[in-house]
């Protein structure tokens, strides 16, 4: 029987939107370093426009290289990848490179790279893999412990290594977990406990402990017929309690000085206007003034002169905002919905377990990066430090987004055949 080219198998509408993202992420690099008094080339690669460039034509050549391996390559070398990466971050914590407080880049030459960054598909490829069983099922006790052992190990070293933010994104490997029927209960209480810890920062602990303690009365209440539940109840009350009475301990033992006033900015704003809220604030101001049509292209004052910190990579947003509007912003969301609703698509239709698996989380870890850089630029959300996916200037997570895609689409390509391992 004739088979199709792969080329007809391969999804280009994610493909374009892909290309897409790359181009107006480049575009916009350019303008977040554009110097009107200097002579300054979008091809000159002493600029990060220009090496965001040479990472584009190399993130190119990691797409088009991934249709060439053979589709049971990522399911059979899943964990020897993870345990490459594993050591990678260990390694990291004894001889790595500090840059901003996290000592989590391999120095190569002139560049760095940011294994952490690559850690994200190693991490994704071995939960699939684990799953990818017919007798491990999320309800059983063993294979959860298992799963959230993968997520947590790298999530470990990473914050070793210094980056709080970057290992956060594991988190989102939750969602495919979800998906394949990790029991409901686990994801809400993982949700109440971050609520929580938010509401303590707002609220005093004794309104909030006084409020939990009702809530829990009522749902005993409610459910008193069912013994279950109630253990259910109890345990999930006991555990909020926890989260809340841990909260100053968190602040001040776990995080670090510069993560404290973060936080804390976050709930108000002018605690420390010239240090922690300095970039949120220049960012909102940047946003705001774009109004609805944006100054146009090279033309933002709070760009041009350099009042946004990291505008190249975390605060990327603001740019769009302020240059392009309220209209530009718009297009970019939904460029990214549209790519997050394709790849949902392309996970949900897949034939095997490893690849839906694996789709669902490409998804989430692009979701996770997208709505957390957003919030952040905005001041929805602590500054974390990541950046927006195939948008933000650096070669580490360019590549790393684009081994992530590009993997999960060379699998969908091969959809309709069994998955074999070697």
């Amino acid at each position: 029987m004739r088979q199709d080219p792969l080329s007809q198998k391969i999804d280009w509408i994610s493909v374009l939107l892909f290309g897409a993202l790359v181009l107006a992420g480049w575009l916009n690099i350019y303008a977040a370093e554009y110097d009107p008094e200097m002579d300054q080339s979008i091809f000159d690669f002493g600029t990060s426009a220009g090496r965001q460039l040479v990472w584009i034509a190399a993130s190119a050549l990691i797409a088009f290289g991934l249709f060439f391996f053979d589709y049971k390559f990522f399911d059979s070398f899943a964990y020897v990848i993870y345990g490459v990466l594993m050591v990678l971050l260990l390694l990291i914590l004894v001889g790595g490179k500090e840059v901003a407080g996290s000592k989590s880049w391999v120095g190569i030459g002139g560049f760095g790279l940011q294994p952490s960054e690559f850690a994200k598909f190693a991490t994704a490829f071995a939960l699939a893999r684990y799953l990818d069983h017919p007798t491990r099922k999320l309800e059983n006790i063993n294979t959860l412990g298992v799963s959230f052992a993968i997520i947590l190990l790298p999530m470990a070293l990473i914050v070793l290594q210094g980056d709080t933010g970057t290992a956060l994104v594991f988190a989102a490997l939750v969602i495919p977990m979800f998906r394949e029927g990790m029991p409901p209960q686990i994801l809400i209480l993982a949700i109440s406990i971050f609520a929580v810890f938010i509401l303590t920062l707002l609220v005093s602990q004794t309104v909030l402990l006084a409020g939990i303690a009702i809530v829990t009365l009522l749902a005993l209440g409610l459910n008193a017929r069912n013994p279950k539940r109630l253990l259910y109840i109890v345990a999930s009350a006991i555990i909020v309690t926890l989260a809340v009475r841990s909260v100053d301990f968190v602040l001040t033992e776990v995080l670090k000085p510069h993560q404290q006033k973060r936080v804390l900015s976050l709930v108000n704003p002018n605690i420390d206007p010239l240090g922690a809220g300095w970039n949120v604030t220049q960012s909102k101001i940047a946003i705001g003034s774009g109004g609805f049509a944006g100054k146009g292209f090279l033309e933002g004052t709070q760009t041009k002169f350099d009042f946004v910190p990291e505008q190249t990579t975390d605060f990327i947003f603001c740019t769009i905002g302020e240059e392009q509007g309220w209209v530009g912003s718009i297009f970019l969301l939904a460029l990214f919905t549209t790519l997050l609703l394709r790849l949902a698509y392309l996970a949900e239709r897949q034939k095997s377990t490893f690849s839906r698996i694996f789709g669902y989380a490409v998804v989430s870890i692009i979701f996770f990066h997208f709505t957390v850089n957003i919030a952040m630029t905005i001041g929805l959300f602590p500054v974390i430090g990541i950046p927006l996916p195939f948008f933000s200037y650096g070669g580490s997570s360019l590549w790393a987004f684009t081994i992530l895609l590009f993997s999960f689409l060379k699998l969908d390509a091969h959809r309709m055949q069994v998955l074999q391992r070697w």
